[in-house]
Order: C-alpha cells, then sequence, then structure tokens
C-alpha cells in the first residue's frame, strides 16, 4: 500500500530516496527489523518510480501516435 506521501513524491525523489534504501541494505549492520523495513520502503518506492515510467510511457505512445496520425493525415 502507497501512503499520500508517497503520490506526491516525484520520480527523481522517489529514485533517489530508492538508491539510499539499497545503499543500507547491501551495507549492513542492520536488525532484522530494520532491513524488513528498509525492503519495505524499497518496495514502495519502486511501485512510485514504475508508475512515473509507466505515465511517461504513455505519454511518449501517445504522443508518437498522434505525430504518425499528423503525417498521415498530410499523405493524402
Amino acid at each position: 500500500m502507497t501512503s499520500r506521501t508517497d503520490e506526491a513524491l516525484g520520480y527523481e525523489q522517489a529514485r533517489d530516496e530508492l538508491i539510499e534504501v539499497v545503499r543500507r541494505l547491501e551495507a549492513g549492520g542492520t536488525t532484522l527489523e530494520e532491513s524488513l523495513a528498509l525492503w519495505e520502503r524499497g518496495e514502495e518506492l519502486a511501485r512510485v518510480c514504475r508508475r512515473w515510467l509507466e505515465g511517461a510511457r504513455a505519454r511518449l505512445d501517445a504522443a508518437l501516435a498522434e505525430e504518425e496520425e499528423t503525417e498521415g493525415a498530410g499523405d493524402e
């Protein structure tokens, strides 16, 4: 489940926080409880990033489709 705060995160903010979470997990030295909390946060941040990227892909696809329609109409 994603919190309202996560919904307001921009892609770059979520990506940067996710990088920090991964760095902390890889460094080790955390308790099991801390590691689990970091893992869960990382999963939430990954979902935020995925939504941003899917939205960007949809916008790009729409722009390309519009361009093709414009070019196709000019050929007639």
